[in-house]
């Protein structure tokens, strides 16, 4: 990805035009930013008593609109920026991709047009997932990588997940909405597992010229620890079993961080935001084999901590900076953006550790962290709608 001298940036007029639809982190990630600020100012109306959320129980629609609306708009904007990346096959831009990212939308607006027929809701919802993995898988197999296989599977896992939350809601089945949002949160970590173990080292070392320790046996470990214990927790989620499995992977996580670390990289946002994001994964297996030995709180903690803390803290680095590279900007983004980094962070501190604590004044905490939320990523949409609505800056397409 080429880039151009930052003095050479300064003497350039701003790119003329709009490009909303040139690649796919554009028009996914900019609606993923105002879909977690649009969310999370819903959320706070719903714990005050005063909006309806249709078919879905109140906590249900949060998980799930948080999941498959916000965390599902990352990854299709990163897989569909990637995988042209990966296989130098381009992938759905203009027309296409804006009817793609209209089928994500009216996912989201279904749920709020009153008097639509919940199997239809469901239908629209339900249809975007197997697209999104066909569009992906194409070039992915066209090109032959079999290490990125994966990713279409697991999209296809995620379309499972949705299907468990619908099918409650219509009736079809009992109490396999709550599972649906497990396996949904843990399929985004395992990618999380997969995708952060390229990109978290790779990044770190191309910044700082720095040479990140790999274990080959911790980068095994990795992805079949996380499996052992994520598809335990769905099993078995209060097991001496699933405890085991969920503190062995944490130790796998961080014993991975841990050699991805340099003192170095403290003075990078983009990367120390990269690094924190996954400290969460830790933090999120800690918490569970803590859940699955049946102490109090510790399962909805583990799952914010996975949910708030890895995906969300994950997804804003990772969008701040693959929008600036594909941009053809510099990797430096705007100091304001170091403060966010903190927000986030603290929010799903706040959100995992004092409503942990502090149960009696657990909606004082999640207001707290849902402003902090909110604060970060309306900041994020400010900076950068004009990055994502522009063409490149060096006169590229994408």
């Amino acid at each position: 990805m080429a880039l151009i001298p930052i003095e050479d940036l300064k003497k350039q007029p701003p790119p003329k035009g709009w490009a909303p639809f040139a690649l796919g982190f554009r028009p996914f990630f900019l609606s993923a930013g105002i879909y977690a600020v649009v969310m999370l100012a819903l959320w706070l109306r719903v714990l005050q008593g005063d909006l309806d959320t249709g078919s879905l129980p109140p906590l249900i629609w949060h998980g799930h609109e948080m999941l498959f609306g916000f965390a599902v708009a990352v990854i299709a904007g990163f897989l569909l920026t990637a995988a042209q990346n990966w296989t130098g096959i381009r992938t759905p831009s203009g027309p296409p991709l804006a009817a793609l990212f209209l089928l994500w939308l009216a996912g989201r607006l279904s749920f709020l047009v009153p008097g639509l027929p919940p199997a239809l809701v469901a239908l629209i919802d339900l249809s975007f997932l197997p697209i999104l993995a066909l569009v992906l898988a194409l070039p992915i197999l066209k090109a032959k990588q079999l290490h990125n296989y994966p990713f279409p599977l697991m999209l296809l896992a995620l379309t499972a997940a949705n299907a468990l939350v619908h099918a409650e809601s219509l009736g079809w089945t009992l109490d396999t909405a709550s599972t649906g949002l497990h396996l949904a949160t843990y399929v985004v970590i395992t990618m999380i597992v997969v995708m952060g173990g390229r990109v978290i080292p790779s990044f770190t070392d191309n910044k700082l010229q720095t040479r990140a320790r790999r274990w080959k046996t911790i980068e095994w470990l990795a992805p079949t620890a996380t499996l052992a214990a994520l598809i335990a927790a769905l099993i078995a989620p209060v097991s001496p079993v699933t405890a085991l499995l969920a503190a062995a992977a944490a130790g796998v996580h961080g014993v991975r961080l841990s050699g991805w670390h340099t003192r170095k990289l403290w003075s990078v946002p983009l990367l120390w935001v990269l690094h924190l994001g996954y400290a969460w994964v830790v933090i999120g297996f800690a918490l569970l084999a803590l859940s699955a030995m049946g102490i109090a709180g510790a399962a909805g903690s583990s799952l914010h901590a996975f949910s708030a803390g890895a995906i969300g803290v994950l997804t804003l680095g990772m969008m701040a900076r693959v929008s600036l590279g594909h941009a053809g900007r510099m990797l430096e983004p705007a100091p304001v953006m170091t403060y966010v980094f903190a927000a986030l962070n603290l929010a799903a501190f706040v959100r995992v550790a004092l409503t942990f604590h502090f149960p009696a004044a657990y909606t004082q905490w999640m207001v707290v962290a849902g402003l902090l939320w909110m604060a970060a990523f309306s900041v994020f949409v400010v900076l950068y709608a004009p990055i994502l609505m522009r063409p490149r800056v060096d006169g590229k397409p994408g």
